[in-house]
């Protein structure tokens, strides 16, 4: 379910982008675009949270630490990436 919302959150961004780039209202995706990092976030916690559960310590061992760093990295892209509308409006009104 995590790997489904994740590239529903990188297509949404990325039609965040095109919106602005194109001058139209992308507010609604840039929102989407947040709101499915987010539940992809949730999904992957929720399968650790399972892992735990049926105590797949293995399972732990092998998979959170790697995704620790990625979840932190792709979650920072993420961000930055959905916000850039904002900030380049903001910097063209000075």
């Amino acid at each position: 379910m995590w790997l489904i919302l994740g590239l529903i959150a990188i297509v949404t961004t990325f039609i965040n982008l095109y919106m602005y780039g194109t001058g139209k209202d992308y507010k609604l995706a840039m929102a989407m675009g947040l709101s499915f990092t987010a539940l992809t976030l949730v999904a992957e916690y929720s399968m650790v949270s399972d892992w735990v559960k049926v105590e797949d310590w293995s399972a732990l061992l092998d998979v959170v630490p790697t995704m620790e760093i990625a979840l932190w990295v792709l979650t920072i892209i993420s961000i930055l990436l959905n916000i850039t509308p904002i900030l380049l409006e903001l910097k063209n009104k000075k």
